[in-house]
């Protein structure tokens, strides 16, 4: 099986060890994955805010790159959810038949983590070692787009080591929403007080999740109270094994 990684640009810029944790748990797992380095942003925000026509070279540009491929993972729920469902109206809306099939071959093709592994791959426990009490935030885009269900958690739980606890409330937002935290920071940040208050709750050491930009948003909330939980996005839990000194 040909596998490609869309690392993202947000991962990219700001958290390129997830990338690198997605590609160590593949190989761990007997599996080659190649990097195009014709990949760049999905298009997600510039569709979300208005700029449509805009997302059109984005997303020739996506199909592309990962032209070819038995399967595109990405750490991110959210800008699979965007290459799945909405590459396609842009390109029936902007671009050109050539495109609109190229978006219908390449599309279907692109699977968040956990989707890949236990759907395509069809593995739960990946061997990995987490001696750390964990709970999980199922992301907006994750839950409500992709559907991953209880994917990530069915992984989470044949990890070696872990204490996974329930996060009450659990598929309320964090209140990131790409631009929504910076156009309404004030709901924003009543949406994060809610979420933070529901991780303490649990005792946990570590949030986890599909989206490092939830984990950004409800992390750095939690360092500015000074809490002491940390964050770790699942592909790094699933990576890390008895060796590991993190």
């Amino acid at each position: 099986m040909r596998i490609a990684l869309f690392i993202t640009c947000f991962n990219d810029t700001m958290l390129p060890r997830t990338g690198q944790a997605v590609v160590a748990l593949l190989e761990r797992l007997g599996h080659t994955v190649d990097f195009p380095q014709a990949q760049a942003c999905c298009g997600q925000m510039h569709f979300n805010t208005g700029y449509r026509p805009a997302t059109l070279p984005m997303v020739r540009r996506f199909t592309e790159a990962f032209a070819g491929y038995d399967a595109v993972v990405t750490p991110s729920g959210s800008c699979a959810g965007m290459i799945r469902g909405h590459h396609g109206t842009v390109a029936r809306q902007y671009g050109d038949a050539e495109l609109v099939a190229a978006v219908e071959r390449v599309a279907p093709t692109v699977y968040e983590l956990s989707e890949l592994l236990v759907d395509v791959l069809g593995v739960t426990d990946v061997g990995a070692y987490f001696p750390h009490r964990v709970t999980y935030h199922p992301t907006c885009h994750s839950l409500r787009m992709l559907r991953v269900g209880d994917r990530p958690l069915r992984l989470l739980r044949a990890v070696k080591g872990i204490d996974l606890v329930e996060l009450p409330d659990a598929t309320s937002c964090c209140g990131f929403g790409g631009t929504f935290a910076l156009k309404n920071a004030d709901t924003s940040n009543a949406m994060l007080a809610d979420k933070m208050r529901h991780v303490q709750g649990t005792g946990a050491e570590i949030l986890t999740a599909g989206d490092n930009s939830c984990l950004l948003h409800i992390g750095g909330g939690l360092s500015r109270l000074r809490t002491g939980v940390g964050t770790r996005h699942l592909a790094e839990i699933l990576a890390s094994t008895e060796g590991d000194r993190r």
